[in-house]
C-alpha cells in the first residue's frame, strides 16, 4: 500500500470559500439503489461531499458472439474534486513499463531481463538484487507482479525510475488523461527536484553482459499549476497543523481516468486506439493474471498468511482478514489506501452466476 510521506510543496491551506463548487455527476439509478439500503449507506448519502465519495459502476452485458456491452452509472463523480490516488497510480505505471520495453526493440530485452538500478543523485537508492525471485535477479516482470499482488511500493518506485517522470506523464497525456500527474515515488520523502531525477539503469543478460544502459534522467517539464487542498488538519513531524493539507505537489489521477485505464486493460478493443497501451497480447495476459491472483496463490514471490485475500481486494471482502474469495469469482483490480483515502478500481467476474461489472 502507499504510506507515502512525500512532503507537499507547501503547507498553507487554501481557503475553500474562494474555490468554485464543482458540479458532480450523479445518476438517479445510483441514488435510488444506495437509498434502498439505509443500514449500509444512509450516513454516506448524507455526507457524500464530506467523505469525498465517488462511485462509477459499469454494467456489463454480453451480446451476440459474447461481445460485451457497457453502461455507466455515476454517483458524485467530478474530476475536479481532488482525492489522493495512493497506490492506484501503480496500475498505469506497470503498463507503461511494459510498453517502454516493447518500444525499445532491443534483442534480448524482455520483462524477465535482469534490471540493475544504480544511484546518481541525492535521495536515490540502488537495487542490485531481489530476494523475491528464484535467482535473486530484479526484473520489470517481478516488479509488475509485486505491484498487483501486494501493492509493493518499492516495485512502483523502480518502474517510476525506469520510465522517468517525463515519459510517464507524457504518455498518459497522449492517451487523453490530461489531468493525470504522477510526480513522485511512494513511501520515501524526497524533494520535487529529487523526484524529477530518476536513477541510471542497466539491463544485463544471463552472462552479465550489458544489453541496454539508461543514464540518469531529469524531467524539465513544467506541470500545470494546481490548488488541491484537503481536510481541516494534519500532522507534520508529530505536530498538529490546523488547516487543509496542500496536495498540489502530489500525485493526481481522477477516478474516470482510472476507470478507463482499467477498461483498456481488460477490454482493449472497447476503447479508442490512442487509449490502448502499446503492449503485446502476452503482456496483457501477464498483467491480467497478476491483477487477479491472490497472494496465497503466488509461488514467486511467496507470501505468508498475513497477506490475506482482502489485502488488495476491498470491493467484495472489505476488511475481513479471514474472508476467502470464492473460487468462482475473480477480481482484476488495483487498490489505494493513504492519507484517509480508500480507492478500489476493479473488474469483478462471477463465473458461476455469469455476472460481471466494473
Amino acid at each position: 500500500m502507499d504510506s507515502s510521506v512525500t512532503q507537499p510543496t507547501q503547507d498553507s491551506a487554501i481557503n475553500p470559500v474562494t474555490q468554485e463548487a464543482p458540479i458532480s455527476k450523479t445518476d438517479a439509478f445510483m441514488e435510488e439503489l444506495l437509498g434502498k439500503y439505509p443500514q449500509y449507506f444512509d450516513s454516506l448519502l448524507k455526507n457524500r461531499d464530506q467523505f469525498k465519495i465517488q462511485i462509477i459502476y459499469t454494467q456489463i452485458d454480453r451480446g451476440a458472439n459474447n461481445n460485451p456491452h457497457f453502461k455507466n452509472f455515476f454517483y458524485n463523480v467530478n474530476d475536479k474534486n481532488y482525492f489522493y490516488p495512493a497506490s492506484t497510480v501503480k496500475m498505469p505505471t506497470a503498463l507503461l513499463a511494459l510498453q517502454k520495453l516493447n518500444e525499445l526493440k532491443i534483442d534480448g530485452l524482455t520483462k524477465n531481463t535482469t534490471m540493475i538500478t544504480d544511484r546518481g543523485y541525492s535521495g536515490q537508492t540502488p537495487a542490485y538484487n531481489d530476494p523475491s525471485t528464484i535467482d535473486g535477479r530484479p526484473s520489470i516482470g517481478q516488479y509488475v507482479r509485486k505491484i498487483f499482488l501486494v501493492s509493493d511500493n518499492e516495485a512502483f518506485n523502480r518502474l517510476y525510475e525506469f520510465l522517468g517522470q517525463g515519459y510517464l506523464n507524457d504518455q498518459l497525456h497522449k492517451m487523453g488523461y490530461d489531468d493525470a500527474a504522477i510526480l513522485h515515488r511512494l513511501e520515501v520523502s524526497l524533494t520535487e527536484d529529487e523526484n524529477r531525477h530518476t536513477n541510471p539503469i542497466q539491463f544485463r543478460d544471463q552472462n552479465n553482459k550489458i544489453i541496454y544502459e539508461q543514464p540518469m534522467q531529469f524531467n524539465e517539464t513544467a506541470f500545470a499549476s494546481r490548488q488541491d487542498s484537503v481536510g481541516k488538519g494534519y500532522y507534520r513531524q508529530g505536530q498538529l497543523i490546523n488547516g487543509a493539507m496542500n496536495f498540489s505537489g502530489k500525485n493526481r489521477l481522477p477516478l474516470e481516468d482510472l476507470h478507463n485505464i482499467l477498461k483498456s486493460i481488460i477490454f482493449p478493443q472497447s476503447v479508442s486506439a490512442k487509449q490502448r497501451f502499446n503492449i503485446t497480447k502476452e503482456d496483457y495476459q501477464f498483467v491480467r493474471k497478476y491483477m487477479s491472483e491472490l497472494p496465497r496463490e503466488s509461488k514467486f514471490p511467496p507470501y505468508d498468511s498475513s497477506y490475506h485475500d482482502a489485502y488488495c481486494k476491498f470491493i467484495l471482502l472489505g476488511s475481513e482478514k479471514q474472508a476467502k474469495l470464492p473460487d468462482s469469482t475473480r477480481i482484476f483490480n488495483k487498490v489505494g489506501d493513504a492519507y484517509g483515502f480508500l480507492i478500489d478500481v476493479a473488474y469483478v467476474a462471477d463465473f458461476k452466476n455469469k455476472v460481471e461489472f466494473m
